[in-house]
């Protein structure tokens, strides 16, 4: 059986004196007798909930008392509210609107009736202000547990639903300022109508009213809050999402319903334009409101400050998350928009202009600027469009929200601006493109964009404040313009190396120069640049050394230095296979002019490391095996037969050849020269 538990005695400290006498005898009486009834229901609650808790199989009795507290608090909560809509009413609410000046914010303050309320009228309203609360924190209480026995477990509270009306406050708001600011939004939404094609002016009505009327909410309603005990309930927030709700709403019914129906018929320029100013509008007054909210004083908060870590009931950006049909539509825009203002400079070459200063950094140096990745003006003014993107987005107050919107936006934009690098960058397709300055220009633009824009997305979403949202959209765009740097570089690293190939065609295969006994004026000259190289490699190697340079001047230094390591490393390969392994007959003056040729090539790649032959292994191998002379030449091949190859090899410093491309260097020398 259930224990009787005798009604305790109402305490009225709550709400003030139980011998108080209220004023007006019939609305006292009744404001008395709403009281009892309420700590009544308190009563019956913490029963019910020490219940719920103990007793979680006796579901079917909670049920049958719940049943008769809602038919209570169905009769008992619209008695309260028409009595307490009467009261506000008689104490002049609300004031009237002030609508002069509302853009220049330097109208007369609007005069608070609860901040002039005296004597017996003001003790009044603070009796029905607490009953109101203490009906919804009975209410929440309830909500709460009722949420338990429909199994959400997390709603309930161990310790007897003590504090189970301890909700987040916004997820419910506050009942008596939601009364007065009910009949404030028939009047504002007056001026509304009126206000349509300067929807500025709307917002400031809201603000300034919020504004006018915030401190002597604050000042007389929130020690009535604390009285209550309703914990982590803030007069001040609760005025301000009662008003931004009154804007919500208004923006939900009439303005984005005719926005979203005249892009759909007619998608142009003004709409556009009338959707993003909306929108600036609705970012300013969420700042400004949450200043309100947050101290009442006038803080200039930064980005992303402003934007992380706030209720959306302080939002009215919160109505997107509702709609996401509206916020497609709004990520659409802002993609829209940016292409719009950009296209001009998108179809100027000189804003995708290489940035090349001459002067060449310290592979070492911490590239930071645009200036150190060479990237055109143009990346820059995309990274700058696309982060303006971003910073809007963090207006959201949700972040699966704000997430989907910058995904369908920032992202979105930078992915179109990718697509046309790679347009660009198709111009190194084929090999003769690879020798004209203005097509590899572009080449080296494109590169240096991706690059440029693959550093800012990294630091982007290394940003402790942007890390969740930030790392999204860099994770999205980082394939692409990595995937459009090497591809990039492979093409013109081939480019370069075939044409290296073309132009050396007669001095790798005339074999019949490494026999020779002595040096041939003909065959060899001095050169300012090339000391007695062959002549018929001398074209060859002027025109990598040009190409080089250019793509010095040109490319970003990362990418270059992955360009000329792929070139060196390909030339490496192209002559080991061609010279040394092709089987010529080297004599020593033959191994002297190779390794004077090898030396040349060298020194087009010495200006970017102090020992360019470590970047030529095969061929640097080669200049080792070839003076040597015959007696450990033998002794090497004996060793090599005898499979003690790797021994062999190392102790004379080759790495890079195999035993079998050994021997066979080895025995292409006319060992009678070598004696």
């Amino acid at each position: 059986m259930i224990k009787h538990v005798p009604r305790r005695k109402v305490d009225y400290n709550l709400y003030g004196s139980s011998n108080q006498t209220l004023p007006g005898d019939e609305s006292g009486r009744r404001l008395e007798n709403m009281l009892v009834a309420i700590k009544t229901m308190q009563d019956i609650e913490e029963v019910l909930a020490g219940f719920s808790s103990t007793r979680p199989r006796w579901i079917n009795l909670l049920r049958a008392a719940d049943s008769r507290v809602k038919n209570a608090l169905a009769i008992l909560r619209p008695q309260l509210l028409t009595n307490h809509r009467s009261l506000i009413a008689s104490l002049g609410w609300p004031p009237s609107l002030l609508t002069t000046d509302l853009v220049k914010d330097n109208s007369m303050e609007m005069p608070n009736p609860l901040s002039l309320m005296q004597g017996p009228k003001k003790d009044e309203y603070c009796r029905s202000f607490s009953t109101l609360c203490s009906l919804q924190h009975l209410h929440a209480k309830q909500e709460a547990r009722w949420s338990f026995l429909r199994g959400d477990k997390t709603a309930f509270n161990s310790s007897g639903f003590r504090a189970a009306g301890e909700v987040p406050f916004f997820k419910c708001s506050l009942w008596p300022i939601d009364e007065l600011v009910k009949p404030i939004s028939s009047r504002m939404e007056h001026h509304f109508s009126r206000w349509l094609d300067q929807p500025k002016f709307i917002f400031a009505l809201v603000y300034k009213t919020t504004r006018d009327l915030i401190d002597g909410v604050d000042i007389i309603l929130q020690p009535l809050i604390d009285k209550a005990m309703l914990l982590s309930c803030s007069a001040r927030e609760a005025w301000v999402a009662a008003m931004l709700k009154i804007l919500s709403g208004y923006l939900e019914r009439e303005v984005f319903p005719a926005i979203s129906e005249n892009r759909r018929r007619n998608s142009n320029l003004e709409v556009t334009s009338t959707m993003l100013h909306m929108v600036d509008l609705m970012i300013a007054l969420d700042r400004r409101m949450r200043i309100l909210a947050s101290s009442g004083t006038r803080i200039e908060i930064s980005f992303p400050a402003v934007g992380l870590g706030f209720d959306p009931a302080l939002s009215v950006m919160s109505m997107f998350s509702l709609h996401s049909d509206w916020l497609q539509m709004w990520a659409e825009m802002e993609v829209e928009d940016a292409e719009g203002r950009l296209k001009p400079q998108m179809e100027d070459e000189g804003c995708w202009s290489v940035f090349a200063s001459g002067e060449e950094k310290d592979e070492s140096f911490l590239f930071s600027s645009r200036e150190d990745y060479k990237a055109p003006l143009i990346a820059e003014s995309v990274l700058r469009s696309a982060w303006e993107m971003v910073e809007r987005g963090y207006a959201l107050p949700c972040g699966r929200t704000r997430n989907e919107f910058i995904s369908s936006s920032a992202t979105l934009f930078l992915s179109h601006f990718f697509c046309a690098l790679l347009q660009r960058s198709r111009d190194v397709e084929h090999t003769a493109a690879v020798l004209d300055d203005v097509r590899l220009s572009r080449v080296c633009g494109s590169m240096n964009a991706a690059r440029y824009c693959e550093h800012v997305l990294q630091e982007w979403s290394e940003d402790a404040t942007l890390m969740e949202t930030s790392e999204y959209l860099h994770k999205d765009s980082a394939k692409f313009t990595v995937r459009l740097q090497t591809d990039c570089l492979e093409e013109i690293v081939a480019a370069l190396l075939l044409h290296f190939d073309h132009l050396c065609w007669n001095y790798v295969r005339e074999g019949g120069r490494w026999e020779m006994n002595r040096i041939d004026p003909d065959c060899s000259f001095p050169d300012e640049d090339y000391p007695r190289v062959s002549p018929d490699f001398i074209e060859a190697l002027d025109t990598l050394r040009d190409r080089i340079v250019f793509l010095r001047l040109n490319l970003n230094p990362p990418n270059f230095v992955e360009l000329w390591r792929s070139v060196a490393g390909g030339i490496d390969h192209f002559i080991f296979a061609s010279i040394p392994l092709s089987c010529p007959c080297f004599s020593s003056r033959g191994a002297d002019q190779f390794e004077t040729d090898m030396k040349a090539v060298f020194s087009i790649f010495r200006p970017f490391c102090a020992r360019p032959e470590a970047f030529f292994p095969c061929i640097s191998d080669s200049l080792k095996l070839l003076p040597v002379c015959k007696k450990d030449a033998n002794q090497m091949l004996d060793e090599l037969s005898q499979r003690r190859s790797e021994d062999c090899l190392r102790l004379r410093g080759i790495f890079h050849m195999s035993p079998a491309q050994a021997e066979k260097v080895l025995r292409t020398r006319v060992l009678g020269d070598w004696e």
